[in-house]
């Protein structure tokens, strides 16, 4: 194995997410071939990340809180408090986690569609 290539999500409303993942979250949207049904494509780092709108997946969280504890990926950033106060002034509703006893300073949030998503940098990064 050489490592993960792509996460895939599944989605409600494309226009949605279009709006949290490349206006808020800045990730980069990248060419998708025409599968016949809506979604959109991110490259984060060397991995991509892919949405896909069906709105009939038993995939999708029903709850709109955040559980740390529950399914999720996580994206590197380069500085926790500038993320922070960012997804804060965005109104993103948010966990923070910066002295977790995983070595990272974590931050989790929620997609449109109630995805978990850890935002995370090492502790030792920490610029405090």
């Amino acid at each position: 194995m050489e490592g993960i290539h792509h996460v895939s999500l599944s989605i409600t409303d494309i226009h949605e997410a279009r709006q949290f993942y490349s206006t808020i979250l800045g990730l980069a949207e990248i060419e998708r071939p025409d599968f016949g049904f809506p979604g959109i494509w991110y490259q984060v780092g060397e991995q991509q990340l892919h949405l896909t709108v069906h709105p009939a997946s038993d995939t999708l969280r029903p709850k709109s809180v955040v559980e740390t504890k529950a399914g999720h990926f996580a994206i590197r950033v380069k500085d926790y408090d500038q993320t922070l106060r960012y997804l804060k002034q965005s109104g993103v509703q948010l966990v923070e986690k910066p002295e977790s006893k995983s070595g990272f300073a974590q931050i989790f949030c929620l997609d449109p569609d109630n995805n978990v998503i850890e935002l995370n940098v090492d502790q030792a990064d920490l610029q405090r």
